[in-house]
């Protein structure tokens, strides 16, 4: 079932729980997820859903931030409830270790490309590019900035 397909369901079944919130919150995903494909002019691929999804997630982030700083702690949670709603329709976020081995592997594996020469930090793109493949290739999402990190930490080790 499609992640488009899932959260009406979930539409129909808020709205008969009466729960406010979460129809809300469901009903402006499926509207970015609708704006989205009238862009496009085709329906939209599981890939372009997710990525959709961890757009809203990445905006939410930046809002409980915002807020935390302009001490609305009750907007701030609003979003972070926003945040785990969202999350539940995405595939399971992979963990800081199972990230560091794809990473690993990656770096190895660029090494092996470039004849045994060990990459280094000016490689950061095209291991950045290997990695994120591999992510989506195994099913799996990860944050951005944490995946930015753990490459670069091991490209700059010798």
């Amino acid at each position: 079932m499609s992640i488009g397909t899932k959260i009406q369901a979930d539409i129909i079944t808020a709205m008969k729980a009466k729960d406010e919130h979460r129809l809300t919150t469901l009903r402006m995903v499926k509207s970015a997820l609708k704006n989205k494909e009238i862009d496009k002019r085709e329906a939209l691929t599981d890939a372009e859903e997710s990525q959709i999804l961890t757009t809203l997630i990445k905006q939410r982030r930046e809002s409980v931030e915002s807020f935390t700083k302009g001490d609305r702690p009750e907007l701030a949670e609003k979003e972070r409830v926003e945040i785990g709603m969202i999350e539940g329709y995405l595939p399971q976020a992979a963990g800081e270790d199972e990230i560091r081995a794809i990473v690993v592997a990656a770096v190895a594996h660029l090494a092996t490309a470039n004849g045994g020469a060990k990459p280094g930090p000016k490689d950061m793109g095209a291991a950045m590019k290997v990695v994120q493949q591999r992510i989506l290739s195994n099913g799996l999402r990860a944050d951005g900035k944490l995946v930015s990190e753990l490459v670069k930490a091991e490209l700059s080790r010798d």
